[in-house]
């Protein structure tokens, strides 16, 4: 029986949502529900719907074995495009698909110049792909069965929707039950301007059941009573209705009486098992022997494969497999596109498949994995999977390794854990291979953004690994994987000083792991001794021999150097700069400008690391991931400078994409938690500060402390908050960042009774930090004194050197509380030093300071401007300055990915500005921005 002709069933209402958003690009259609609910039914419906007319379909769907190739379904999709691309024009971008595309090698511009980093060269394949896409528009672009889609497929989707090419929109299916957060993430927060839908299939209730078997049988006679029975026997899954009712029919069980009615004779006797399984297997097992042995080698094979793979794992000669396979094909239970052949339905395919004896099952896997060997290339997914499930485990191990192997040369680190877990997890292994896979696997794990929880199969190697490189580098990333899953800094650092000896031979790891053990991290160790694994680092790096590894352990000394106030880091920074061209190109250097960036910031020194991070980040813009980590820098530039406008935006994004990474979700954590009190969100606050104070202390993130430190002794006003902060520092020789708080912490000293210790803290620090670098000092300690003296003059020079650091909302305070003394003498400059502080809190939208200092405006009567009704965003009609800041740069041309490295934004939030700046405008595109001159002044027109 064929199920071809039915008419579509209760989904008219979703079929005319989808249709209506394909049809106005850039657009995004999720399609969620159960399998066999009848997602693919729905799509197809949409590929013939009148609206599309004109519109290419592009089709490629993820498969439940995956191959260590990336981009599956996307090259699937993009396969058979040559004829519509041969008059595109094309950027040069696009001759980096030639290696992923071999059959449009004829339309491609020429292949492009390799680069060094694996994530450059995967950012600069999307970049290429987003091209194709646009060139081909108007276009759809189908993919389906994304629960199974690889991480880059994921991870490319996520990427086209926040470029969003202007003609291209995208339709997504998945069972809702089996997608993943990332892939929830990715389909939930598309670009501003694409218009986005998500439709949820639900089952078909009874009276549409009797609809759909009447037009299945194409009888209009179908009682609301068979109706029922119908639909409490397949839940109201189109699925299971068709098998059910194609098995009746093989039964000779549907029989119609005169009038179109069944006989009631006939419903109780049908005793149809419920459900997909029990259906499929009964009307496999009516089937002729041959149409059963084809039935059970594609329910093992699973993916459409050639005939003549499905013939030899079915053990057939040629003629019966051929009737077996017409048979199946009458039947409707296979179905064949563009010569290949598989079940029509996985539910069908799976429920044939659990019904194999396992006995069988092996054997046809074993056949598979032979027919499989047959194929150039050789599909490593299938033959692993086939040789795990016939029980040949050691040669299934050596064929994923393969695998894994293809798919790390391939950039998708992700797979490769993947793979690699699974065999560490499940094959027998003699232990130097299984150290010699831990140590593949711990590298792999380390570039992917969200580190799973591979750290006890590493350990599990560690225990059986003798002296010598392998085990070093287990003990190197045993401590990499836990400082990114949040572990114990001083586990860590055991992991740390145990690998140093075994990794001789390779003097490029060893410099990094004492250049690591140099990083302040672990509360009990002196800051002597961090001092002495530095120097020994500054040694070991003659001896690399690698430029870009040089520059990476160098850039990791100076970071830390930075924060003991070792002046020796700007002379390493320079150094760094000179090696590099003052542009860094490699991954690793990137990491050493935005490491040395962000501890320069926390020291104080705000321009070096600004300058520091503009670098960084423009070196990075090909590679997403290290760009994300300059994101979290950019973050506290931004508070630290006062760049506040839009960093709520930046914060959220970057809390929900660093999820899994506790060390560094903490920076975007702390940032978070100081404009909430600057905000005036006290809850939140209140909430929040001890919490971040807390992990920021277990995590080992001393360099950071301070800002949550000080946000949270200003909102308590209690110095019981930073006990176990100044413990470290001390113990640490911290204070050269550490000294920000300073101010804060003497004030909530004074105010509970501790004026002297809080003036003795003060001269020893004034002592300590004598001869160090710690340009916060300058500002900090004068501050403090002021606070103790209520010496106006000290507040006004802590200003000043807030003024001079880059530090706005520092400086706001000390003109605050400078005021409050000088009315307190009735000194008329009260006036003007209040008024200074209210604009910038005013500037800031720091909400909470703003009203304090606008109480005592009141109460002395000083005139001081109102703040914006919404605060720094209540600007009505006008563009809010960072939406003119990118307005402008978009109407000269720059892309949103350009704009966000300009601005030390995400494209996303470049998005959202942009979106808000044209509707303001009246304007409905970028392009018009250009010639519109509604840029002139900010204001809509």
């Amino acid at each position: 029986m064929t199920l071809d002709g039915t008419v579509l069933v209760g989904r008219r209402k979703e079929l005319r949502r989808l249709v209506s958003t394909v049809t106005r690009p850039p657009a995004v259609v999720v399609v969620e529900g159960e399998a066999g609910i009848g997602k693919t039914r729905l799509v197809t419906e949409m590929a013939v719907h009148p609206e599309l007319a004109g519109r290419l379909l592009l089709t490629g769907a993820c498969r439940r074995i995956r191959e260590p190739f990336p981009l599956g379904p996307v090259v699937e999709a993009l396969r058979g495009t040559g004829a519509a691309l041969a008059t595109a024009a094309l950027s040069p971008v696009a001759g980096a698909l030639r290696g992923l595309l071999p059959e449009l090698t004829a339309v491609l511009p020429p292949a492009l110049e390799p680069l060094d980093d694996r994530a450059a060269e995967r950012h600069r394949l999307f970049r290429g792909l987003a091209d194709v896409l646009d060139a081909l528009g108007p276009a759809v672009l189908i993919v389906e069965d994304l629960h199974w889609a690889d991480d880059q497929t994921i991870e490319f989707l996520g990427y086209l929707l926040a470029v969003a090419p202007a003609s291209v929109s995208l339709v997504l299916t998945y069972r809702g039950e089996e997608a993943t957060a990332g892939i929830r993430e990715v389909t939930g927060r598309p670009a501003d301007s694409v218009v986005r839908e998500h439709l949820v299939l639900e089952p078909l209730d009874a009276e549409q059941t009797r609809a759909l078997a009447a037009s299945i049988l194409q009888e209009e006679g179908i009682t609301t009573e068979f109706g029922t029975h119908l639909y409490t026997l397949s839940s109201g899954l189109p699925l299971a209705l068709q098998e059910l009712l194609a098995l009746l029919r093989s039964r000779g069980a549907l029989i119609r009486l005169r009038g179109g009615r069944w006989a009631r004779r006939a419903l109780e006797e049908l005793d149809v098992p419920p459900g997909v399984r029990d259906s499929v297997r009964e009307r496999v097992a009516r089937l002729p022997e041959e149409a059963r042995a084809v039935a059970e080698a594609a329910a093992v094979l699973q993916v459409p494969v050639a005939v003549p793979a499905l013939r030899e794992v079915a053990g057939l000669a040629r003629k019966e497999a051929v009737a077996g396979l017409d048979e199946l094909l009458v039947a409707g239970l296979l179905s064949e596109r563009d010569g290949l052949v598989a079940f029509r339905h996985v539910l069908a395919a799976q429920a044939v498949y659990g019904g194999i004896p396992l006995g069988r099952r092996q054997d046809l896997h074993e056949r598979a994995s032979a027919a499989m060997r047959a194929v150039e290339p050789v599909p490593l997914g299938q033959l692993a999977h086939h040789l795990r499930h016939a029980g040949l485990l050691p040669e299934w191990a050596g064929v994923a390794e393969r695998a894994a192997e293809q798919a790390s040369a391939l950039g998708d680190d992700a797979e490769a854990v993947r793979i690699l877990e699974d065999v560490l997890r499940s094959a027998p292994l003699e232990p130097e291979r299984r150290g010699g896979l831990a140590v593949r696997l711990g590298w792999a794990a380390a570039q992917v953004l969200r580190p799973p929880e591979v750290v006890d199969l590493l350990s599990d190697a560690l225990e059986s690994a003798a002296r010598g490189l392998q085990r070093g580098q287990l003990n190197f990333l045993i401590s990499m994987l836990r400082e990114r899953l949040g572990g114990d800094p001083a586990v860590q650092r055991r992991s740390l000083a145990a690998a140093v000896e075994d990794l001789g031979e390779r003097p490029d790891l060893a410099a990094w792991v004492m250049a690591a053990l140099g990083r302040p991290m672990d509360p009990s160790v002196p800051v002597a001794e961090h001092a002495r694994w530095l120097d020994r680092a500054l040694e070991t790096v003659p001896a690399i021999g690698d430029p870009v590894a040089e520059v990476f352990v160098l850039g990791k000394v100076a970071m830390s150097l930075s924060c003991i106030g070792d002046p020796r880091w700007a002379a390493l920074t320079v150094d760094i700069q000179r090696r590099t061209g003052d542009r860094p190109r490699h991954r690793q250097e990137v990491n050493a400008y935005r490491s040395i960036s962000e501890n320069a910031y926390c020291a104080g020194h705000f321009e070096i690391a600004d300058q520091l991070l503009a670098a960084a980040t423009l070196g990075a813009a090909e590679d997403d991931e290290p760009l994300a980590r300059c994101r979290l820098v950019g973050l506290l530039l931004a508070y630290g400078w006062g760049r506040w406008e839009g960093l709520d935006l930046e914060v959220a994004e970057l809390l929900e994409e660093y999820g899994g990474r506790p060390f560094d979700r903490i920076t975007a954590e702390t940032v978070a938690a100081c404009l909430a009190l600057a905000r005036g969100d006290l809850d939140t606050a209140r909430r929040d500060l001890p919490d971040v104070v807390r992990r920021t202390i277990t995590l080992g993130g001393y360099e950071l402390l301070p800002l949550s430190v000080t946000a949270l002794l200003r909102l308590t006003g209690e110095p019981g908050g930073a006990r176990a902060a100044l413990e470290v520092w001390n113990t640490k020789g911290l204070w050269p960042p550490a000294v920000r708080v300073l101010p804060a912490l003497t004030a909530a000293m004074a105010a509970t009774g501790g004026h002297d210790e809080a003036a003795a803290l003060v001269a020893r620090l004034s002592v300590t930090l004598d001869g160090l670098d710690a340009p916060l000092a300058a500002a900090a300690l004068p501050h403090a004194r002021a606070l103790l003296s209520g010496d106006a003059r000290e507040f006004a020079a802590a200003a000043d050197a807030y003024d001079r650091l880059g530090a706005p909302y520092e400086a706001a305070q000390a003109r605050e509380q400078a005021a409050e003394v000088l009315f307190a003498a009735q000194d008329p400059d009260a006036d003007a030093s209040l008024r200074a502080a209210h604009v910038t809190y005013l500037e800031l939208g720091a909400r909470w300071d703003l009203d304090r200092a606008a109480q005592t405006a009141r109460r002395y009567g000083v005139a001081v401007k109102a703040r914006h009704p919404g605060g720094p965003s209540g600007y009505g009609p006008a563009l809010s300055p960072r939406e003119l800041q990118v307005a402008e740069l978009a109407a000269a041309g720059l892309t949103n990915r350009e704009i966000g490295k300009e601005l030390f934004l995400s494209p996303k939030t470049v998005e959202k500005h942009l979106s808000a700046a044209l509707r303001k405008l009246g304007l409905r595109s970028r392009a018009a921005l250009g010639g519109s001159g509604a840029l002139n002044g900010g204001s809509a027109p």
